[in-house]
């Protein structure tokens, strides 16, 4: 099974229920979200601060779904816009959705979407295609964060500021990810027939 079927198992089958499960299922992964905004930090000549958000997006989306990622990158973003300290650094408030990272932001529900996708087929089930879904949604990311970016501070300028300083540490990210998921659906598929045996 992938992820996504994991996430499934427990989801209620009445309509209304399972439209709670979905909510709280999106508020909870928000809250990743938002705790994975607290890791950050600066690079020299760059506006946009390394944190451990994408990595957390592409987690809830091959984790979630593409429809509960959507909604939980759509309830992070409304929390912050609301006034609470969940983007980078604990800053909060509408106006950074339109200010220098606002483009990456953005992107997160694009990824999501995207890597729920690819983990809804099953690509989160084996290292090398985990890896690819998540180069995918990095891509996402990466295609609205320096566009937007450039509107500032030009294109040439977004594309080192805003892409080739974070590559580094989002191949980091992506690896572990890759390394961490599909392990751990093997231990659950283990669980599972442990379980049906007795």
């Amino acid at each position: 099974m992938t992820s996504f079927a994991y996430a499934e198992i427990l989801r209620p089958a009445t309509r209304g229920k399972g439209l709670l499960y979905d909510i709280g299922i999106a508020v909870c992964g928000s809250i990743v979200i938002a705790l994975a905004s607290r890791i950050a930090f600066y690079l020299p000549l760059s506006p946009v601060p390394v944190t451990a958000q994408t990595f957390a997006v592409l987690l809830v989306g091959t984790i979630l779904g593409r429809k509960r990622a959507v909604m939980a990158v759509a309830a992070y973003l409304a929390e912050g816009a609301m006034g609470l300290p969940v983007f980078a650094n604990g800053t909060a408030g509408i106006g950074i959705l339109g200010g220098v990272t606002g483009g990456y932001l953005i992107g997160f529900l694009a990824a999501g979407f995207v890597t729920g996708y690819l983990a809804e087929s099953g690509w989160d089930r084996r290292f090398w295609t985990t890896v690819m879904a998540m180069i995918f949604g990095n891509l996402v990311i990466y295609i609205f964060g320096v566009s937007w970016l450039a509107a500032y501070i030009g294109i040439d300028k977004a594309f080192y500021a805003g892409l080739l300083v974070f590559l580094p540490g989002d191949i980091l990210k992506i690896i572990v990810a890759s390394l961490v998921l599909p392990s751990g659906w093997i231990f659950l598929d283990r669980k599972k027939k442990s379980l049906q045996a007795q």
